[in-house]
């Protein structure tokens, strides 16, 4: 079957990942899948004509509002797949809450990667109750086995021996949603007492004046680091030498970079908001934390022996 498939396809973010990873999966089962930017059109005559053209016979989404909207009457079956967002943020705006509920109208069926985000879905739009199924993330883990970490460290401006460091990395792409400023400062702080511990933010420009924002903190933040895009397997190559991954955002969908470093078993600390707790359990599969201030309460204990991280390194 030929199948079309949007999504946003930003380089190097969470959402062009899982795209990857569902494309891939679905060429294997047999499948021919035309990854597409849902960017690329704007408008929905733009995709019936790319539809006509290219004998497509089916269609899926990885976001409700961004792909979904696109895909509505064109006579092809077509799925959808909550991307976090849409869920979280947009289905919060009048407009897009419309055009979302009309998509799972059309649609054949939705896919949630979490159990709380179908009761969401289903809260919201009562009447896609019998078309929304849950079916987790899968992920896999490739790290350059030639990645340099210490040469990565001179890069980032940390001169220390690598054998006494404690990273502590936030993968992100630069947007709000993702919050990436809210532990900079206790961090720093953190840093001053204790030099040996660095936070590390890594991730792609997403909102051009955010990024600004971000640049300009870290820049007179001791303690912090900024690094841009990274190839997937040199980033799952610094997932593994870090300390630990950190993740902040006000709000996910499942986050590739939790799971991830799970997989690479990493410890992994995360702010308790629905999408983070459906994945991790507090103490047992890694850290929740409400505010800055209870994750440095449980943190700044286990620094320098981190005896409390050695056990973290048998949760995944």
């Amino acid at each position: 079957m030929r199948l079309l498939f949007l999504a946003v396809l930003r380089r190097h973010t969470g959402n062009a990942v899982t795209a990857q990873r569902v494309r891939d999966h679905l060429e294997a089962a047999g499948h021919e899948c035309i990854l597409r930017d849902a960017f690329d059109f704007e408008s929905p005559s733009e995709i019936a004509n790319f539809i006509k053209a290219e004998s497509l016979e089916a269609a899926l989404a990885l976001h409700l509002y961004r792909g979904g909207r696109l895909l509505r009457g064109h006579g092809i079956p077509f799925g959808v797949i909550f991307g976090g967002t849409d869920l979280n943020e947009d289905v919060n705006q009048g407009e897009k809450n419309k055009v979302m509920g009309k998509v799972l109208e059309e649609a054949r069926f939705a896919v949630a990667f979490t159990e709380s985000m179908k009761e969401t879905a289903q809260t919201q739009w009562p009447h896609a109750k019998g078309k929304i199924f849950v079916q987790s993330q899968g992920i896999s883990t490739v790290p350059n086995a030639a990645f340099n970490w210490n040469s990565f460290l001179r890069r980032s401006e940390i001169n220390q021996s690598a054998d006494h460091l404690h990273v502590f990395l936030l993968i992100c792409g630069l947007r709000r949603v993702k919050d990436p400023l809210y532990l900079v400062d206790a961090f720093s702080e953190w840093h001053q007492e204790e030099p040996s511990v660095y936070m590390m933010i890594v991730g792609p420009e997403v909102d051009p004046v955010f990024t600004r924002e971000v640049e300009a903190k870290v820049k007179r933040t001791p303690g912090v680091r900024l690094m841009g895009e990274m190839a997937q397997e040199d980033l799952h190559a610094v997932v593994k030498n870090c300390f630990a991954v950190v993740n902040s955002s006000v709000s996910e969908g499942m986050s590739a970079a939790i799971l991830e470093a799970m997989d690479l078993e990493v410890p992994v600390l995360a702010r308790n908001i629905p999408g983070n707790a459906a994945v991790v359990t507090h103490e047992v599969t890694g850290l929740l934390f409400s505010d800055p201030q209870e994750l440095m309460s449980c943190l700044i204990p286990a620094i320098p022996g981190a005896c409390w991280f050695k056990k973290c390194r048998t949760w995944s």
